[in-house]
């Protein structure tokens, strides 16, 4: 029969050990809270014992001073030695006459102590002895007497040995019986989290469609199961969206691949002048090149994915940006027959290289759906913690449905806004996200009264010192 191994990091092994030092810790303060208890009770029993003991031969040892009544009290002391073997009792006199006990020398030195209750070890006996002392004074013939009454504590000592190995006996049997329904108790209250966990291994993809049930889930469980359910929506939207991007990907690279494959099988079909193969050659570079764009703007993206943070900031006017990305883009708006305006200033602390990138991006994107002789408009605004950069274009209205989209991956509204020169491949726009999410920003995008906007906002809150 093989026995089934307890993980040590087990959560009802875990509770079974916090009750186990619970119980412990409830059995130890209640053990000697009782022991110390019962212990001043056994402590005051003889004590009590002796005094009244004393109180009844008190007045008659104060009554009678000859030595005939003495002889009559000695009888009475024997008597009371013969009923119970615990007490003794030592009369010490300067007269042996008016002696009792047969007192030792130990006992002769304990006697010239002070009066009232003490402890008396005589080295014969393994318990102390508990002594009343008292002086009687002279009377008649009788001179002046140490008189102790004396009762083995064996008896008390026994009983306290006995309630001290009682209580921890029933503390280790209530420590293992906690242990053992300590441990059955949390396996009974984590049942339905063992049950949550076989329902959430059913769920795996291509299967993200399921989700845990919160209805009749302790209230503790039911948060766990939520923010299960929440993970799962992000991970199917991711999922779904990688899929979708995975197709998009192939859709990209087949295109310039199959463009490669047939023009080089072309020209190897038959000999070729020296000149068409320089075309065919050329032809493939602009593909190869296209595909070394897709593959860099692929990379980037994925490490914007990973948490990559814009880190190289500097304070710098975002119209002074704008104004170098237009001189790079001077031959691309000459070729367009577009121009660009642009209106407002503000600082804001960026890294120059993505964000001049980004400022590309918007652009080119304004430059392909704008119509020739027609204005881009460039607004810089600077708000209480925001600088927003807007680029307008005139052009067509885009319904609301896709505003949200567009600036996915490889997201098109349709052949109206397709790829006009070719060079666009859907990455734009998603890094113009990227790159404004690095820097701690957001985009926007809205269309209105025939003209379509698209802008980044990026914090101005601690800026960087100008360069």
């Amino acid at each position: 029969m093989c026995l089934k191994t307890v993980p040590l990091n087990s959560i009802a092994l875990r509770l079974s050990t916090l009750f186990i030092l619970v119980a412990l810790g409830v059995f130890v303060l209640i053990g000697w809270a009782l022991y110390r208890q019962v212990d001043r009770s056994l402590d005051l029993l003889p004590a009590a014992e002796l005094d009244a003991r004393f109180s009844v031969l008190e007045s008659t040892l104060n009554r009678y001073g000859t030595r005939e009544h003495w002889a009559k009290i000695n009888n009475k002391l024997d008597l009371l030695s013969e009923e119970d073997k615990r007490i003794r009792f030592w009369v010490i006199s300067g007269d042996p006459a008016f002696e009792y006990g047969h007192p030792s020398q130990p006992v002769r030195a304990f006697s010239e102590g002070p009066t009232g209750m003490r402890e008396l070890h005589l080295p014969e006996h393994r318990y102390p002895y508990k002594v009343l002392v008292s002086e009687l004074p002279a009377l008649g013939g009788r001179p002046p007497l140490r008189f102790m009454i004396g009762i083995d504590t064996e008896t008390f000592w026994q009983a306290q040995h006995s309630l001290l190995v009682a209580i921890v006996g029933l503390a280790v049997l209530g420590v293992l019986l906690a242990s053992v329904l300590g441990y059955w108790v949390a396996r009974i209250g984590l049942r339905p989290l063992l049950a949550l966990s076989v329902e959430a291994q059913a769920l795996a993809p291509p299967r993200l469609n399921g989700r845990l049930q919160t209805a009749n889930l302790a209230p503790e469980l039911a948060q766990l199961a939520s923010a299960f359910n929440a993970a799962l929506d992000r991970v199917s939207q991711a999922y779904t969206q990688l899929e979708a991007f995975n197709a998009d990907v192939a859709h990209e690279l087949r295109s310039p691949l199959t463009n490669l494959i047939g023009q080089t099988q072309v020209a190897l079909t038959r000999g070729r002048s020296a000149e068409h193969y320089f075309e065919v050659l050329q032809s493939n570079l602009e593909e190869l090149e296209r595909l070394r764009s897709i593959i860099n703007d692929m990379l980037f993206l994925a490490s914007a994915d990973q948490g990559s943070k814009a880190t190289a900031l500097t304070c710098a006017s975002l119209a002074e940006e704008v104004a170098t990305t237009l001189d790079y883009l001077d031959y691309i708006l000459e070729d367009a027959q577009v121009s660009v305006s642009v209106h407002g200033d503000a600082q804001a602390p960026i890294e120059k290289a993505q964000l001049r990138r980004a400022l590309i991006n918007l652009l080119n994107n304004a430059v392909q759906h704008t119509a020739p002789h027609q204005m881009i408009q460039v607004q810089i605004e600077a708000g209480p913690e925001q600088a927003c950069i807007a680029v307008s274009n005139p052009g067509p209205a885009i319904e609301d449905a896709h505003l949200p989209l567009l600036f996915e991956r490889f997201y098109r509204v349709d052949a109206a806004r397709s790829n006009r020169g070719g060079s666009n491949h859907g990455l734009g726009l998603a890094i113009v996200k990227a790159i404004a999410l690095m820097h701690g920003g957001e985009v926007f995008v809205r269309s209105e009264e025939g003209t379509n906007t698209f802008g980044i906002r990026l914090p101005i809150q601690g800026m960087a010192k100008p360069s």
